[in-house]
């Protein structure tokens, strides 16, 4: 029997993409493993028994950062995010690495010093693995540039959608009076969601917002903005909200913005255009390869031109109806597409 541990560490808190990452991924992994395959989970204690009371769970603890044990049992340890402190102590279990993102050098807001201890950190995890994994050829290009591969075996692999539908759900935390812009996304500057209350003027449309507020201060500007342009009786900052709102707003909003200024991957990208929505992005880091030819881009965010881009990519979305197209090309990204690859990686190793 092999046995495949999956690093959940990041599952420590609910509502956020790593969260909901690992708890797509790992489902899928359960779904498309070989019989000769177990997994098992690396977690949190809160989330001892989430895939199931019968799988196995080794239980992520402090000290583990500085003394692993050796679990010699194990023959592949997926690392799922670029700067874990954990990793796999036995040098005959294989060690596979996640990078998601570089974005500490798209971040004009990150200071020189900082910049260097995350890209330190994140080489160091790439000196000891046996097969990097990049979730986009933007963050491949990013890795090539930035850090040193030292010629180890280094693949793209597409994330997939997180969207879980709720169907019959339809008491979503505010509901909105009118037809509204939806984005997602954790509330900070990196997000760039201060920039979409201008699109509220000369028109009757709401603005939510949801996800998680880790900046205080950022959520304050956004409000602002919003009273600078006189909508701030139609912008909703809703803070974390769980699955069935996610699908709830998903399902019902007229577009989806994400002018975010460094994204990996953009899963909520993928959410959207599986509900056949207007996306309205940023032409920042990976968006373009996700979104394609079938989202509309923000090349500068300055006030008119971003009304005109919206004005004029609703009027194109409703003479063209992209929607089978836009779900075909979120269903080509799906987490057992992924699960898949990545079986494929582990195989290469054992």
């Amino acid at each position: 029997m092999r046995q495949i541990l999956f690093d959940c560490e990041k599952m420590k808190y609910a509502n956020t993409g790593l969260f909901e990452y690992c708890k797509q991924f790992g489902k899928a992994l359960l779904r498309n493993k070989a019989e000769d395959e177990n997994v098992v989970f690396y977690v949190p204690a809160n989330r001892k028994g989430f895939f199931g009371q019968q799988e196995q769970y080794i239980i992520n603890r402090k000290l583990h950062r500085w003394l692993m044990p050796s679990f010699p049992q194990l023959n592949i340890w997926h690392t799922s995010f670029q700067s874990s402190h954990f990793r796999p102590s036995n040098k005959n279990t294989r060690h596979v690495l996640t990078i998601h993102d570089l974005n500490v050098i798209h971040q004009q807001t990150i200071s020189p010093v900082k910049r260097d201890a995350v890209l330190k950190k994140i080489q160091r995890n790439i000196d000891r693995a046996d097969h990097i994994v990049t979730i986009s050829r933007f963050v491949l290009e990013d890795v090539k540039q930035h850090l040193d591969l030292h010629n180890k075996p280094a693949s793209v692999i597409y994330n997939g959608g997180t969207l879980e539908a709720f169907p019959d759900f339809d008491s979503p935390v505010y509901r909105p009076q009118r037809p509204f812009i939806f984005t997602i996304g954790s509330i900070d500057a990196k997000k760039n969601f201060h920039v979409l209350p201008p699109l509220l003027q000369d028109n009757d449309y709401e603005l939510i917002i949801a996800g998680p507020v880790f900046d205080e201060t950022y959520k304050e500007k956004i409000i602002a903005a919003a009273q600078q342009y006189g909508v701030a009786d139609r912008v909703k900052v809703l803070g974390s909200i769980p699955s069935q709102d996610r699908y709830w707003y998903y399902h019902h909003c007229t577009a989806f913005a994400f002018p975010s200024l460094a994204e990996g991957f953009g899963l909520p990208v993928v959410d959207a255009m599986s509900e056949g929505k207007p996306c309205f992005l940023s032409d920042k880091t990976s968006l373009p390869e996700v979104g394609g030819p079938l989202c509309y881009y923000f090349h500068d965010f300055a006030a008119p031109y971003m009304q005109q881009v919206f004005k004029d990519g609703m009027q194109h979305f409703n003479d063209t109806n992209p929607v089978t197209a836009m779900k075909e090309r979120a269903d080509s990204m799906t987490f057992d597409h992924a699960v898949k690859n990545y079986l494929q990686v582990y195989r290469s190793l054992y």
